[in-house]
């Protein structure tokens, strides 16, 4: 019984360990998949950027290879490919820079459209004894920029450095964020202009073909709108350059997605946080039923071992431990319900009180365990000679009892006589004498005012009568009998 309660706790502890864990695993993949959302939302928001920002960074290439072939420019040249360069993409402003060589310094002074430069801005004259300089000589935005004509970034620390990484490399190169001469905040991309057919093979050999630079102004909020345009609504993005915030509420996003995000030859980061998150609701119910069973089942197993315990207890008050059969107080209730039985449908039952013989000289020749087995087969002999309904008892040491219900006098005689014949055929081991029984017999249900203590009496009395005629016999208590110890012969 102990056994089974704790294979059952066992049970109700796996479903509740089981419904936890489903709940965490369906949280946990609840979670993944929640955080591969925010990383695809957030990669095609980058991706969205990098497009509009790589079209236009193409178009500026294909403004240099114009350049190259064309060499010098007017302001309405400039104008016209200007405007188609603002005309899509992301750019806020477009500018044509030509390396100038000190040597042609007037005649950049005569150019209709650039300012003289005395009247240039401070960098510029400071850059006057320089030998090459690069001066914003046209200038196309969206909105109406500030004057930056004639505004020498060779002599700009935020600029020169990635002009010259541009005219080494080829490619197209970015600064860091910085301020822009048309306003506001953003980065300058520029993609330097090559004689056209100069051989372009090395960094230094596209440095002495260099004649200008073609620059493209991204800034900063509209590059974050085309990054928030392409996102759900309601969720958060955050660009990231350099490792500082450019764009975006401050601070960490919490259980956010971040993805890199490519603009020429720089890279940022663009974070996504999604609002929603994880419904931690499912798991939450499922965790709470899994472990309400649990502990419904609880209770029901403790309820039922509590009852099994009880019962168990009922049984050993009632049961004889060393054979199994009933005790004296479960004889005497057994008795007491067949013989009410017997009143309520008018039929008579037998009782039969056993005492085996010579039963002392057993334990004392053999000692007390040889004498337990010899009880125990006894019990065994009893159990095959008796039906499902009688109720076999051992009253106490080498005594018996078996109630017969519904049983007439002749039946009760022949049931004592076949279980003396099972006894007397019963060869013990360990070298112990065959063992005979003295069987009394008492009838009850003929007299209605018989108690249990009257038949339990006169089953004992044909008991010792059987015993003083010789042993090994059934008598049968007869209050009519014309004998006068009251029990009949065989």
């Amino acid at each position: 019984m102990r056994a089974r309660f704790w294979v059952s706790i066992a049970a109700v502890a796996a479903i509740a360990i089981g419904s936890v864990i489903g709940a965490v695993a369906i949280y946990v993949k609840d979670r993944d998949d929640f955080h591969r959302m925010q990383r695809d939302e957030a990669a095609r928001a980058a991706h969205q950027v990098e497009a509009v920002a790589g079209l236009s960074i193409g178009k500026l290439s294909s403004a240099a290879a114009f350049f190259e072939a064309e060499r010098d420019l007017s302001a309405h040249q400039f104008s016209v490919i200007g405007r188609s360069l603002l005309s899509q993409g992301a750019l806020q402003g477009a500018a044509y820079i030509p390396r100038v060589p000190a040597s042609r310094r007037p005649r950049f002074e005569r150019l209709r459209d650039v300012e003289i430069l005395e009247r240039a801005p401070l960098g510029l004259r400071r850059a006057a004894s320089r030998p090459v300089y690069f001066p914003l000589t046209y200038v196309t935005a969206v909105a109406t920029p500030k004057r930056g004509i004639g505004y020498d970034l060779g002599s700009d620390p935020s600029r020169e450095p990635f002009l010259l990484r541009a005219s080494a490399s080829g490619r197209p190169a970015a600064t860091p964020l910085i301020p822009l001469l048309l306003g506001g905040t953003g980065i300058n991309v520029y993609r330097a202009i090559y004689r056209d057919g100069a051989p372009v093979a090395t960094a230094a050999k596209r440095r002495r073909a260099l004649i200008g630079y073609v620059a493209g102004s991204f800034e900063l909020g509209q590059l974050a709108a085309i990054a928030t345009g392409a996102l759900p609504q309601g969720v958060q993005a955050q660009l990231r350059v350099d490792g500082e915030v450019a764009s975006g509420p401050r601070g960490e996003l919490s259980d956010a997605a971040t993805v890199p995000l490519h603009i020429a030859d720089r890279t940022w980061l663009l974070t996504v946080e999604d609002p929603g998150g994880p419904d931690a609701g499912l798991p939450l119910a499922l965790a709470i039923l899994g472990i309400s069973l649990a502990a419904l089942l609880a209770s029901l197993i403790v309820g039922w071992n509590r009852g099994e315990r009880m019962r168990e207890l009922e049984r050993q008050a009632s049961q004889d431990s060393l054979t199994g059969l009933g005790n004296r107080r479960r004889f005497e209730e057994d008795l007491a319900a067949a013989m009410a039985r017997s009143r309520r449908d008018g039929s008579t039952g037998a009782l039969l009180v056993l005492d085996l013989d010579r039963f002392k000289q057993v334990n004392d020749s053999h000692g007390h365990p040889a004498g337990d087995r010899l009880i125990k087969e006894v019990a065994e002999a009893l159990r095959e000679r008796t039906r499902a309904s009688d109720s076999l008892a051992r009253l106490g040491g080498d005594e018996f009892a078996v109630i017969l219900p519904r049983c007439s006098r002749e039946e009760a005689r022949i049931a004592a006589e076949a279980i003396a014949e099972e006894i007397r055929r019963h060869h013990p081991p360990d070298g112990l004498d065959p063992v005979t029984v003295s069987i009394g017999v008492a009838m009850f249900g003929e007299d209605p005012r018989a108690s249990v203590a009257t038949v339990v009496s006169d089953a004992d009395a044909a008991m010792y009568a059987a015993k003083d005629e010789g042993r090994d016999g059934v008598r049968v208590f007869d209050p009519v009998s014309v004998r006068g110890d009251g029990a009949e012969g065989r």
